[in-house]
């Protein structure tokens, strides 16, 4: 499928529609099949033990799908996350950045669905693999 959305245009996006989160990611590449998502690790993403918290985590993958989908799609924001599943298979590398590799899945009219691997950076094994269903609003007509 063609993007519609380029690395700007969707930093540009984030920017402007979700301000709150924005700093915390950045698009490293678009594949063919999805798009390359790092959370920038930061002190506020840790909880105790050093280690990356679950909901951190899972606002990665949650991120990174939504661009897939919105890389094809154009800036949709009121496309939703209507399910989602998450392994966590091993502890990340206390204040390391995680890098999610997306690819989608299925993207039609009505659901997307997609799936997200997400390694510490530099680390052989993933910390966590992800699956998200999101449901994408009527066109306006």
């Amino acid at each position: 499928m063609q993007l519609t959305m380029d690395k700007d245009a969707l930093h540009a996006f984030l920017a402007r529609e979700f301000p709150q989160v924005a700093a915390d990611f950045e698009v490293e590449a678009l594949t063919p099949t999805g798009i390359v998502v790092r959370l920038k690790v930061a002190e506020r993403h840790l909880r105790p033990g050093g280690t990356v918290s679950g909901p951190s985590i899972f606002a990665l993958a949650d991120v990174a799908v939504y661009l897939a989908i919105l890389s094809r799609l154009g800036p949709v924001a009121l496309a939703v996350t209507t399910s989602s599943s998450i392994d966590f298979m091993r502890k990340p590398v206390a204040g390391v950045d995680l890098i999610a590799r997306t690819r989608l899945l299925k993207l039609g009219r009505v659901l997307a669905v997609g799936d997200a691997l997400i390694h510490s950076q530099g680390q052989e094994h993933p910390v966590a693999r992800a699956a998200m269903t999101y449901s994408i609003p009527p066109v306006a007509v």
